[in-house]
């Protein structure tokens, strides 16, 4: 029987071996630019959403599906544009959650939330979305001189693509006014 080496770090674990990187796997999931969106501010003063509520279980969101469906024929009753790769956000919540779905154009069902937005575009997978949270609100608090007033969730990916893209996930920290009315 043959002998194989295995390579330890330094705590005598075997180090995985390097794999080239595996294809992406073909699905409509959005791709955001880190530049334009990882610790980014961004001007929402002309951003508008329509909102829903879906269940959760423990913050689980259930009936995710649904729920994005129902806004995406929401604003075609409504006359409203939906963007290319739309915002999709969803709040927190232990047994409601609401949903955002990016919008264009006047309705009175259009909510919108003005102020600005920064923005953290990180690898999230399961287990690791409340650190990354904690970290996106640190952030902002340290950035603007106090908490925000809303910390939304974009999930990047879907059940196809998550491992490939390391499950990439953007936190929204919203902050209503200025950044020039924040405290220093």
């Amino acid at each position: 029987m043959a002998r194989r080496r295995v390579p330890l770090d330094e705590q005598g674990r075997p180090i995985p071996e390097e794999r080239g990187a595996e294809p992406e796997p073909d699905c409509e999931c959005p791709r955001l630019d880190p530049e334009e969106w990882h610790e980014v501010e961004s001007d929402w003063s002309d951003i508008g959403f329509l909102r829903a509520s879906l269940p959760a279980l423990a913050g689980v969101p259930f009936r995710y599906g649904a729920a994005r469906r129902g806004l995406l024929e929401r604003a075609a009753q409504l006359g409203l544009r939906v963007p290319d790769a739309p915002m999709l956000l969803l709040g927190p919540g232990q047994f409601r959650r609401l949903l955002l779905l990016e919008v264009e154009g006047e309705a009175p069902d259009v909510w919108r939330p003005g102020g600005f937005a920064f923005s953290r575009l990180v690898p999230a997978p399961f287990g690791s979305l409340r650190r990354e949270a904690s970290h996106t609100l640190a952030a902002a608090q340290e950035r603007y001189g106090g908490p925000p007033d809303h910390l939304w969730v974009w999930y990047l990916t879907c059940s196809r693509c998550s491992a490939a893209r390391k499950f990439e996930t953007l936190f929204v920290a919203h902050y209503r006014g200025t950044p020039a009315s924040r405290p220093s």
